[in-house]
């Protein structure tokens, strides 16, 4: 069985936690695996983690936070040496590559992850991260990143050489999501007359900019009703925004979050993503095998991800007015958001199902240990 050591900047809930439980669920009983967050209270992914999956987190975490230093990153190398291998996520965690580039004397191989950045990187890369990456990613066996956005920046700023670059998109298992959808997984959603339904994905945090899409709809004709399909700490800004703007009875915040969303996705009639710091959001890959149209801003790979007949309804800059054009057009069309949606399926049928997501996580970790066949998957379950 393979010891798997995987360090996080933040285990709550998120696409990368989300991924990194269903490739947990694949290996099945070919490895063990020991995770520690760099925030000692960031730990609500772990009721995501499918039953009998081996994992534990970790009793004596390594010290990812705090100020450079010899002792932390010695503490964090020696952390490293009782296991096969090392998967590391975020500029939290870089600490934990930083480690092995200065003590990697017995240490076993690492992989890197980037997902994309938080908001105080989203209006331009702050200097400093870029120099201590290109310092500390040598370390790596390999970094994995989700979008060309990402690939562009890792071999360009980051002045990694293409061949340790890895861009390997999110999957979801897309089969599931052509199944009829259950109401019973959201009870209280109950359709009104003429209402068209939009769903958000994703957590709400600042980063994800919710309120943006509240003060958006301010402005739409027609009859809506926005579900954010997560909860998070800006449930609070959201229903201020929604009772400011005279909507209030027209927003819907699901508690706790949806934990299936392939159940619940098909009694939508639309996605929409406000978010402004996005590479390639698994939200969208969802809604795409959901068969859904998506109006989002334009960012990351947002754009290019889906069908040629979503493309229209990216807005080409990243405003309030733009976002909600864009929903309007989708709103006042049903035959059109059957076409753009039965398109966005096609594309994730072919080009997004999870099975491609976890042969290219296998061979990539395989690669780094050296072992091929190593991480037989062993199945996946529908999460």
């Amino acid at each position: 069985m393979i010891a798997i050591l995987h360090l996080h900047d933040s285990f709550d809930p998120s696409a990368k936690t989300a991924r990194a439980a269903r490739l947990m669920a694949a290996w099945g009983k070919a490895a063990r695996h020991v995770t520690a967050s760099a925030d000692p209270a960031a730990t609500g992914a772990l009721g995501s983690l499918p039953k009998g999956v081996a994992h534990e987190l970790a009793q004596l975490p390594p010290p990812l936070a705090g100020r450079p230093s010899v002792a932390r990153y010695e503490a964090i190398a020696q952390a490293m040496r009782r296991f096969d291998l090392v998967l590391t996520y975020g500029w939290g965690a870089i600490d934990g590559v930083m480690a092995r580039r200065v003590f990697g004397k017995g240490a076993p191989p690492l992989v890197h992850h980037e997902e994309g950045f938080g908001a105080d990187e989203a209006d331009g890369l702050k200097l400093e991260r870029n120099l201590y990456r290109r310092v500390a990613l040598p370390a790596a066996h390999g970094l994995a990143v989700p979008s060309a956005t990402m690939e562009r920046i890792a071999t360009g700023p980051w002045k990694q050489p293409p061949a340790r670059v890895h861009r390997i998109v999110q999957g979801v298992p897309v089969a599931a999501y052509a199944a009829k959808p259950d109401p019973r997984a959201l009870p209280d959603l109950k359709r009104r007359e003429g209402e068209v339904l939009i769903a958000v994905p994703g957590p709400l945090h600042a980063s994800r900019n919710p309120t943006a899409l509240i003060r958006a709809a301010g402005g739409l004709s027609g009859r809506f009703r926005i579900v954010f399909l997560s909860d998070g700490p800006e449930r609070a800004a959201v229903e201020g925004a929604a009772a400011a703007m005279g909507i209030a009875d027209r927003v819907t915040i699901v508690p706790g979050g949806v934990e299936r969303p392939y159940q619940v996705l098909g009694l939508f009639d639309m996605v929409a993503l406000p978010s402004l710091v996005e590479q390639f959001p698994l939200g969208i890959v969802q809604a795409m095998a959901a068969g859904l149209p998506v109006a989002a801003m334009p960012v990351g790979d947002i754009a290019a991800m889906v069908a040629p007949e979503n493309a229209p309804f990216i807005a080409q800059w990243p405003t309030e007015v733009r976002l909600r054009d864009m929903v309007q057009a989708l709103m006042g069309d049903a035959g059109l958001r059957r076409t753009v949606g039965a398109a966005n399926r096609q594309k994730a049928l072919a080009e997004y199902d999870e099975a491609t997501m976890i042969a290219r996580y296998a061979a990539l970790y395989e690669g780094a240990l050296g072992r091929p066949g190593a991480l037989l998957p062993t199945g996946a379950l529908h999460r």
